[in-house]
């Protein structure tokens, strides 16, 4: 009797002390990622696409697993890596987690499996054009397009889906049709196809495809937030403080564009992984005292577009 009473409150204590979220509250795992793909996209390098779980999951950023090793981790709001520095001619297996808002790490998903090719040694040679390229509107936010294949001297590996001068997808040399998501509602679109061999060579762009997304998007909503301007003073030169919030979008933004008065100044590209949060830039802007400026900027967007501008803040340098 004596044991069982014991088995019994060691199982209430189990039970009553099992992990916690932040608030007190028994914390949720995320879930494991769905959609998990992986195609190679050189002899060195495999691309890993999967669908990004809902924003009510509170996923702070995704793991993805070579095997058991841990190769790379992006913020919650990216759901693609290229995976490089990998060995021609070999096979691999790919898998992604989760990780939550408190840091907890939820289930890998399914693995897939992806082989790079052999390296062909001084293959200078690009495939050909994508042909034939067309594509429709599947909703607000998603469109599905298809092409003819390209030809290789040796073996067409990828194709990059390009929005502008974006690449914003990748799918393997055996596809020939995609569907792109995370677009923006009543956009045009300007998409085109390049396919890519295993030395790296990329052939020319396919015929450009045009596409507009149904619905409305004044582009409020894809606009940096709680923009901030200031002045500072250094060894009599002026400089502008700016500071903000990205916007939520699904994927990473890498370019802001900043509008000083009447022209666009210059454009800030992140190297390497964008901070997460609150982001903040400085540029010179003259010696003069006294000189009134407005300034703005906007993202360029996952999907290849340009979000909408942020509001219009005033400086004068020296105030």
């Amino acid at each position: 009797m004596r044991r069982v009473v014991v088995l019994v409150c060691a199982l209430l204590f189990l039970t009553s002390c099992g992990p916690r979220g932040a608030d007190g509250d028994s914390g949720r795992l995320p879930g494991a990622p769905a959609g998990v793909t992986a195609a190679a996209g050189s002899a060195t390098s495999v691309h890993v696409m999967w669908n990004a779980l809902p924003d009510s999951a509170g996923v702070r950023g995704y793991e993805v697993y070579r095997g058991t090793t841990k190769v790379e981790e992006v913020p919650g709001s990216q759901h693609m890596v290229d995976v490089v520095r990998l060995r021609p001619s070999t096979a691999y297996a790919f898998s992604v987690r989760a990780r939550g808002g408190d840091g907890s790490l939820g289930p890998r998903s399914r693995e897939v499996r992806a082989t790079t090719p052999a390296l062909v040694a001084a293959d200078r040679s690009a495939p050909t054009r994508p042909v034939r390229p067309g594509g429709r509107a599947v909703g607000s936010r998603a469109v599905q397009l298809s092409w003819g294949a390209a030809t290789d001297d040796r073996a067409v590996l990828s194709y990059d889906v390009y929005q502008g001068d974006a690449k914003i997808h990748s799918v393997g040399g055996n596809q020939t049709a995609t569907v792109v998501t995370g677009l923006r509602p009543g956009t045009r679109y300007v998409f085109t196809v390049r396919a890519r061999d295993a030395a790296g060579n990329l052939s020319p762009a396919s015929a450009a495809v045009r596409l507009t997304t149904p619905g409305t998007d004044d582009g409020r909503a894809t606009a940096p937030t709680g923009f901030t301007a200031r002045s500072h003073e250094k060894s009599g030169a002026y400089y502008l403080d700016l500071a903000w919030d990205p916007p939520r979008v699904d994927g990473v933004i890498t370019e802001y564009q900043i509008r000083l008065d009447a022209a666009t100044t210059t454009s800030l590209v992140w190297g390497g992984t964008p901070p997460t949060g609150r982001s903040a830039y400085s540029f010179y802007v003259g010696r003069d005292h006294g000189v009134g400026h407005h300034v703005r900027l906007r993202a360029r967007l996952p999907d290849g577009t340009w979000g909408g501008w942020s509001a219009v803040r005033s400086v004068t340098t020296g105030a």
